[in-house]
């Protein structure tokens, strides 16, 4: 780092000042030659009185304060040659000094040097002149790094990070399984490219695009290919990164923000996680902050205010479009609200496909087999999936991606880390009749998804698992779904207690219990499928600023909540009852099953409906699968 002159005189000014004091106190003349006269000789006081009786005493310096002398003396005992002798001085004898004089001795006094002052000066001076020091190091520090620690002066200072032409690798091409999103924002590039076929017939530019969906559908990823697209300045900035602990400076933020994106007109602003900014106001326990309300009040006036933003369009992100604010959300200000959702089945295999260009992937592995059993996945979590397959080829030393990997990784982002297998016991064979029983009863209802496999390997916290294949559409849900997935909860508890009893039953249906009831109360109080009518006694939303379990007194009577009560313990019993009554039917087929599930640890879901089919008929529609 190179040093103006003023910060080397400003550091060299301590150092100059010490070497100075120390100069004076230590090298300076001095008057105290104590230590150079120092005498071979010591005399006591009484014998200095009487030499100086006897006229032998010629000369006399006092040191220390009058506390020591040295005198030089002549007489016989010094062999009449003139000596120096240290004597010590009392501390109170007044008349010595009379008595030098009448003597008419030559007489000397040597004051002490008092450095203890020097040193108080020093240590006074040394402390602030250092912080002085400091302090001007970190403000030039400040002022020259705008990324560094010492930013104390540029609080109301925008931290948007700003392109003149945004390089960020991504374009419309590497955008996929969102199509309707991405056409939206591809009119608003060509907006900015060619406004003039759009001002021609009297449309104006919209001033904000918000998107909404669920985390890792790729919000942001679109928000990158806009900025790579459009070849016009882009500012992109956090929602958190307007707050801060001392009130105005988020507002500050704002202002500053939008006066740079003037200065670069036409330009695009991406704020993403707005909700940590846009939320409502003057909601929660004791009152909104003040400090947000103020940044997003002037996020409101600079969007849509007195003096308006031409050529200033803010894009902005977020999975709580619900607690957002309704000023922000209204045309004027995000005039299009952009749904990004999970991707369907074209969509997975668009996503794949992007991902698994620069992976090498076996050619007997079919990406729209694996965008199949892939439902309910978002664009992050196919990326991850691909990645997790690579690691794990990687580990196995293997060259290509094959389709076993795959499977493995998609069970690690399912249900977790593959655990250690269980050793055959009688608790291996109580985890595989919960299984199958699970699976089985999945298999012979007609409304359930099919079991893709059934497996004995511990992943995550599950010591065995049965995985189902959901259907493509889950939007809408009929009665006899509801009631066929219950009843393949139920599955593995029924299993257990009819093979092993009931004083056998364990813990294992604790969180299957949990789905159950949850799923019953919904059909009695949100779905009306009970016989209490066609009511929504209780509404999924609940205030997000006090909490999930906060919420507020029900809106229904006692009476009410007595009969919600009986009619989900109807659907449990009817279901348990069915459940039961497969298990018992199908005793032989189970055996077999558990047999082999302990043999191989793992079996197919095409695998364990032929066997199935070999004792009992199955659905129609597994009639093809075998």
């Amino acid at each position: 780092m190179k040093l103006s002159w003023k910060t080397l005189l400003l550091w060299s000014l301590p150092v100059v000042i010490i070497i100075f004091f120390l100069w004076q106190g230590f090298f300076a003349p001095s008057n105290n030659e104590l230590n150079t006269n120092i005498a071979n000789s010591r005399m006591t006081y009484g014998r200095f009185l009487e030499y100086l009786d006897m006229g032998w005493i010629k000369k006399v310096d006092i040191y220390e304060n009058g506390h020591t002398a040295i005198v030089e003396a002549v007489g016989p005992e010094l062999g009449n040659r003139l000596q120096k002798i240290r004597v010590e001085l009392p501390t109170k004898a007044p008349e010595l000094i009379i008595k030098l004089r009448k003597a008419h001795v030559d007489l000397d006094a040597h004051p002490t040097k008092n450095t203890s002052a020097v040193w108080n000066l020093i240590g006074n001076l040394l402390f602030p002149l250092l912080l002085i020091g400091g302090l001007a190091y970190l403000l030039r520090r400040s002022n020259n790094s705008p990324g560094g620690p010492g930013q104390a002066m540029s609080f109301g200072k925008s931290k948007a990070l700003f392109q003149m032409e945004a390089k960020t690798g991504v374009v419309f091409e590497d955008v996929a399984g969102i199509d309707e999103a991405k056409e939206e924002f591809e009119e608003v590039v060509t907006f900015l490219k060619q406004p003039e076929s759009f001002t021609a017939v009297g449309a104006k530019i919209p001033k904000g695009v918000l998107l909404i969906g669920p985390p890792g559908t790729g919000k942001t990823l679109l928000a990158k290919a806009i900025a790579g697209e459009a070849n016009v300045p882009f500012f992109s900035i956090s929602g958190s990164e307007f707050v801060e602990m001392f009130v105005g400076v988020g507002a500050s933020r704002v202002r500053d923000l939008f006066k740079k994106a003037k200065e670069n007109a036409p330009c695009i602003v991406f704020i993403d996680e707005i909700d940590a900014v846009g939320r409502q106001r003057g909601t929660g326990v004791g009152g909104g902050n003040d400090e947000r309300e103020q940044t997003l009040n002037q996020l409101l006036t600079e969007m849509d205010g007195f003096e308006g933003n031409t050529g200033i369009i803010v894009i902005a992100a977020t999975n709580r479009a619900d607690i957002l604010d309704s000023a922000l959300l209204r045309p004027g200000r995000f005039d299009r609200q952009v749904a990004v959702n999970v991707p369907d089945f074209k969509g997975r295999l668009d996503i794949l496909n992007v991902h698994a260009r620069n992976k090498k992937i076996d050619t007997n592995v079919s990406l729209a087999t694996v965008a199949r059993r892939t439902p309910g996945f978002s664009g992050a979590d196919l990326a991850n999936l691909l990645n997790e397959a690579a690691i794990l080829t990687a580990r196995k030393r293997k060259q290509n991606i094959t389709l076993n990997e795959i499977d493995s990784s998609i069970d690690r982002v399912v249900a977790g880390m593959e655990g250690t297998p269980l050793i055959d016991s009688k608790s291996k064979r109580l985890i595989a009749y919960h299984e199958i029983g699970h699976a089985i009863v999945g298999t012979l209802v007609k409304d359930h998804d099919p079991v893709q496999k059934v497996t004995l390997i511990p992943r995550g916290q599950a010591r065995g698992l049965t995985w189902f294949t959901p259907s493509e559409d889950q939007s809408l849900i009929s009665r006899s779904e509801i009631k066929a997935r219950i009843m393949g909860a139920l599955g593995g508890r029924a299993a257990e207690e009819i093979v092993f009893g009931d004083p056998e039953v364990t813990t294992g249906a604790s969180n299957d219990l949990q789905q159950i009831t949850s799923m019953a109360r919904q059909m009695v109080t949100r779905f009306g499928m009970s016989t209490i009518g066609p009511l929504s006694l209780e509404n999924e939303e609940s205030n997000p600023f006090l909490g999930k379990g906060m919420r507020s007194n029900s809106e229904y009577s006692d009476e009410v909540a007595i009969k919600i009560d009986k009619q989900i313990q109807e659907i449990v019993q009817e279901c348990h009852y069915n459940t039961l009554k497969i298990i018992k039917d199908n005793r032989v087929v189970i055996d077999r099953l558990v047999d082999l599930l302990i043999e191989k640890e793992t079996i197919d879901g095409d695998e364990f409906r032929e066997i199935i089919s070999e004792y009992t008929p199955v659905p129609e529609k597994y009639q093809h699968t075998f």
